[in-house]
């Protein structure tokens, strides 16, 4: 099956309403008191932790998407849903993270947000919605449309427009607490001169949608995930809907060795194995890489 131009906007268009219902549902419950659930995940806390308000949010969306998912054959790999291998027999499938951040939601902290795309059995994001409950941002993406904020077009800023610009790295609150943050702080360091930045500017949220959204809002920036021997690392939902709005901003999605993200991935959801890298521009990636940031010897987060 094939999807043409007008049949991944009427699917967009989907995505966007459940996006909206769902994280202006959670804006509301927000501030309520939530009993924080665990599950068998990854080896963090990040990845095992939930709560009701995860499962609530991820039937609304289904709902919302049973008919275009019926009327189109898509297939489905969702985070609060045992993998059903769909996704390995569908054209397309459904990707989401209906309350990526949970952490921080249960911390009433910024980082959490509503994430769904649509992914190709090839593994390649073909749409991308995200909302951002708190700042109450939406932002949209269709493979080859170009990249929109709250419905208007975006162009993120792009690096180096400035003589005097910063390179942002936006780290999870795990980072500055890890036996090799210093190492690679130097590292980072490194990048930052060779980009000709002014000065470093360490960002540190959790959250893996917001962080990578955060990239293209403090560009030039970049977010990136360590590989490591545990499961963990992320799932491919955390990074499907970002993958595509990158594209559309002709920003960087890739592994830490800097080769391109596979989205459909046999075994496993999780992407400890390789890492992932988030860059504002191709060349951040680029250094990155050369830096080996991540590789055998390197910080393992």
């Amino acid at each position: 099956m094939t999807l043409n131009e007008a049949d991944l906007n009427a699917i967009c268009l989907c995505a966007i309403s459940a996006a909206n219902q769902v994280g202006q549902w959670i804006s509301k419950v927000a501030h309520l008191r939530h009993e924080v659930l665990r599950k068998p995940a990854g080896d963090t806390l990040a990845s095992q932790i939930f709560t009701e308000v995860d499962i609530q949010a991820q039937q609304m969306i289904l709902a919302s998407l049973a008919p275009v998912s019926t009327h189109f054959d898509l297939g489905l790999l969702a985070e609060e849903s045992p993998d059903n291998q769909s996704r390995f027999e569908k054209d397309f499938f459904w990707c989401i993270d209906p309350l990526d951040g949970s952490l921080p939601f249960t911390q009433g902290k910024p980082g959490y947000a509503v994430s769904i795309a649509l992914v190709s059995r090839a593994g390649i994001a073909q749409i991308g919605v995200i909302y951002d409950p708190r700042e109450k941002t939406l932002y949209h993406a269709v493979r080859g449309q170009g990249l929109f904020r709250n419905g208007e077009v975006w162009i993120p800023r792009p690096a180096g427009v400035s003589p005097n610009f910063d390179f942002t790295v936006i780290a999870d609150q795990s980072f500055r607490s890890h036996p090799c943050y210093e190492n690679t702080l130097d590292k980072l360091r490194q990048v930052s001169m060779h980009l000709g930045a002014k000065s470093l500017v360490i960002q540190e949220q959790d959250g893996s949608v917001l962080n990578a959204c955060l990239v293209l809002e403090r560009s030039p920036a970049c977010y990136f995930k360590f590989p490591k021997a545990n499961l963990g690392g992320g799932s491919v939902w955390d990074y499907a809907a970002t993958s595509c709005l990158f594209f559309e901003a002709c920003a960087t999605v890739v592994d830490m060795s800097d080769h391109e993200l596979n989205l459909n991935p046999t075994g496993s959801t999780y992407l400890n194995h390789c890492g992932v890298l988030f860059a504002s521009d191709p060349q951040i990636a680029q250094v990155i890489s050369r830096q080996r940031i991540g590789a055998i010897g390197s910080p393992t987060f």
